[in-house]
């Protein structure tokens, strides 16, 4: 992966436990020459990931749009910010600059930004590994949800497979290096799951 998606939120609430793997990722990400791209804040966790990537000399890219740049308070200091309308070219073009796309903690935007893509991948639309950066649990309940939905036949349990998931940022870049990504796309030719 030469380049790696982060979705994460705009607030920041003091963790140090998440400050700590948001330093970690950035580390793992320079050390293997992965650029960042992301939202293009600087302020939350977004502005975190950013200037902890930016002080190890790593390249960060950000993506916002224009009606955000007050609200987020837009990166001045990154290696490439791209402007767009909405908040769908947003993702669309965080998509097509990855290779690979990892969720940190945040609120219904960073969600919402992560479902779609993973939604994009069950689809077949794209082929990078989704990983969940579970720092400190806090995904814990979700991931439980996903599998609720495996159970209730709603979720396939080859597409819940395709959301790679640690808690520690070294072995989750390394699973998603190594992930063979295998969507089942013949989900929408049978809707009876039984």
């Amino acid at each position: 992966m030469k380049s790696i998606c982060v979705f994460c939120g705009a607030n920041y609430n003091g963790n140090s436990v998440l400050k700590e793997a948001v330093e970690l990722l950035a580390e793992v990400m320079v050390n293997k020459n992965i650029t960042l791209v992301y939202g293009g804040g600087k302020v939350g966790v977004m502005g975190l990931i950013a200037d902890a990537v930016l002080s190890r000399g790593g390249k960060a890219v950000g993506v916002i749009p224009g009606f955000l740049m007050d609200k987020e308070v837009g990166h001045t200091g990154l290696t490439e910010m791209h402007i767009v309308e909405t908040m769908h070219q947003r993702k669309q073009m965080m998509n097509d600059l990855s290779d690979g796309i990892i969720m940190l903690p945040g609120g219904f935007g960073t969600l919402e930004e992560f479902f779609e893509v993973l939604t994009w991948l069950q689809l077949g639309l794209h082929q990078h590994p989704v990983g969940v950066l579970n720092v400190d649990g806090f995904y814990d309940n979700l991931l439980k949800q996903m599998d609720v939905m495996v159970e209730q036949r709603f979720l396939k349990p080859v597409n819940r497979q395709l959301v790679i998931t640690s808690g520690d940022a070294i072995e989750l870049v390394e699973l998603m290096e190594h992930a063979k990504i295998e969507p089942d796309e013949v989900w929408f030719k049978n809707r009876n799951l039984s």
